[in-house]
């Protein structure tokens, strides 16, 4: 959708234009506008240094959007770095945390000579060039007279649909908007600053030595680099749900002082084990006294697995669930057979205090 409104920058109908998106329905805002650069070829100008702050109700629409976009995931804001050959981090708009900044670089691998650069630069998508004569963007256009390429082959098309010299970080901006539309449209799930990692591990670096990429892969230039498409597509995969079977055996077993308690399910599954999990229902006045074990099938040839061994003294109850990274010998059941009866033993070590099992479960993921 596209968004038209006349007015200064901070102004109400900058912030409106926001909350109407993201009201509407927008994933991902594209803004290829902000403070006026200074001229890229000029290191003289004092627009380079000027610094405009963002106005506070722009940044709290911002803000409003990536909390509320996409039902609470929030939109996904990209922002022209800007086309001053100077410091992004000066521009409050596209330096602001929530947005990504995006500078420009060329067909043959290097910065296009007007990007502006600094910190808040997150990543670089290609563009044209000011200094060598290379190809811009393709864009539609106007058709004909009425638009940049009056229908000339050299420019885009003969109808004059289209035209191809785009350029900018206002080109290099959308193209990254676009890469963000097709993670979403891989991964609806994920939340804006997971499409923003996913963007930053997508990169590849470019331009090494000029670049001078940092320990944490960061260049003042390239920001992480150059998106790649075809692995950010890849990376926004949904994960595959692990097939877990849950069994639970749920009853009320006595536990006696000085005696020991058994609950036990029966598994008919035959597949392999990645790992398993064991759920514990447990109501005890004194857990010090207690110690349980979880048995496995005979089958399995793994002994009995300490899960509690009289720790936590006169704590009430145990409801918990046991994993291979609380209990590491669980990681005796890797790669068994589950089947066969799984049990539960509880025994109570000390006189006085007494409880009882409600329910024991055995998740098995395989």
């Amino acid at each position: 959708m596209a968004i038209r409104y006349v007015s200064p920058l901070g102004s109400q109908a900058e912030a409106d234009a926001f909350i109407w998106a993201a009201q509407h329905g927008a994933d991902v805002i594209s803004c290829s506008w902000g403070p006026e650069d200074g001229a890229w070829w000029d290191p003289r100008d004092p627009l380079h240094h000027t610094v405009v702050p963002l106005p506070d109700s722009t940044r709290l629409a911002i803000d409003w959007a990536v909390a509320n976009g996409r039902n609470g995931k929030g939109c996904v804001i990209t922002w022209a770095a800007g086309n001053g050959n100077e410091s992004v981090d000066n521009d409050g708009y596209a330096s602001y945390e929530k947005v990504i900044a995006v500078a420009a670089c060329h067909a043959k691998g290097k910065r296009s000579a007007y990007s502006d650069f600094g910190k808040a630069i997150w990543c670089t998508f290609p563009s044209n060039d000011t200094v060598l004569p290379i190809p811009g963007i393709w864009t539609t256009d106007r058709s004909a007279s009425a638009g940049y390429n009056p229908g000339q082959v050299s420019r885009g098309d003969a109808a004059g649909n289209y035209v191809n010299d785009f350029g900018g970080t206002s080109s290099a901006c959308p193209g990254v908007a676009g890469v963000a539309a097709l993670i979403l449209a891989r991964n609806p799930s994920l939340r804006w600053d997971e499409v923003k990692d996913l963007l930053k591990r997508s990169c590849d670096q470019i331009d090494p030595s000029a670049g001078k990429y940092d320990t944490n892969g960061h260049s003042t230039l390239y920001g992480y680099g150059r998106i790649n498409a075809k692995r950010a597509v890849e990376l926004a995969a949904p994960a595959i749900p692990t097939p877990t079977t849950v069994h639970t055996s749920t009853a009320i077993i006595p536990i006696r002082d000085l005696q020991t308690s058994r609950l036990s399910v029966q598994v008919a599954e035959t597949t392999l084990l990645t790992s398993v999990k064991i759920g514990v229902d447990i109501e005890h006045s004194y857990i010090g006294d207690l110690i349980i074990k979880v048995v496995p099938p005979n089958s399995t040839g793994v002994s009995p697995i300490l899960l509690h061994n009289r720790i936590g003294g006169g704590t009430d109850n145990i409801q918990t669930t046991y994993d291979v990274t609380k209990t590491p010998d669980l990681m005796a059941l890797v790669g068994k057979n589950p089947k066969g009866k799984w049990s539960l033993t509880v025994q109570d070590k000390e006189k006085l205090d007494t409880g009882r099992i409600l329910q024991f479960s055995v998740t098995l993921i395989f």
